[in-house]
């Protein structure tokens, strides 16, 4: 019962990736209070804004299919978990870092709860 819980739960966690998605690709009209701007505290002094944020939708729906295959991993206790778990929070964690637009305004919208729970798993699964 309690993989079956945090299966779940990982699974969502990387279903919120999906949001980067549609703030990538602009399916949604940007609001302030959305979080992501679609810039990129490093990639954004060297690339257009536009292939800033294609390169992110990109990188993000691999982390979310990422986090999907290891909540999986969890529920059906597969032996590659700790591997593909691992993969998937620091993938994560590194993308989440490089898309972020340097502001700490609205942070936790930014995805530092996404971070902590990366490491979190990281911890977890590390051991």
């Amino acid at each position: 019962m309690l993989n079956t819980f945090a299966g779940i739960f990982v699974i969502l966690h990387g279903l919120v990736h999906l949001w980067y998605v549609v703030l990538s690709y602009q399916v949604v009209e940007f609001q302030p209070d959305m979080g992501w701007t679609g810039k990129s505290w490093l990639f954004s002094a060297f690339l257009q804004e536009s292939s800033v944020r294609s390169l992110a939708g990109i990188l993000f729906i691999i982390a979310a299919i990422l986090f999907i295959i290891s909540g999986i991993g969890i529920i059906t206790n597969a032996g590659w978990l700790s591997s593909v778990i691992l993969i998937s929070s620091i993938f994560s964690s590194i993308i989440l870092i490089l898309f972020w637009d340097g502001s700490m305004a609205m942070i936790v919208q930014k995805g530092i709860i996404g971070v902590i729970i990366n490491l979190v798993l990281i911890a977890i699964y590390a051991l």
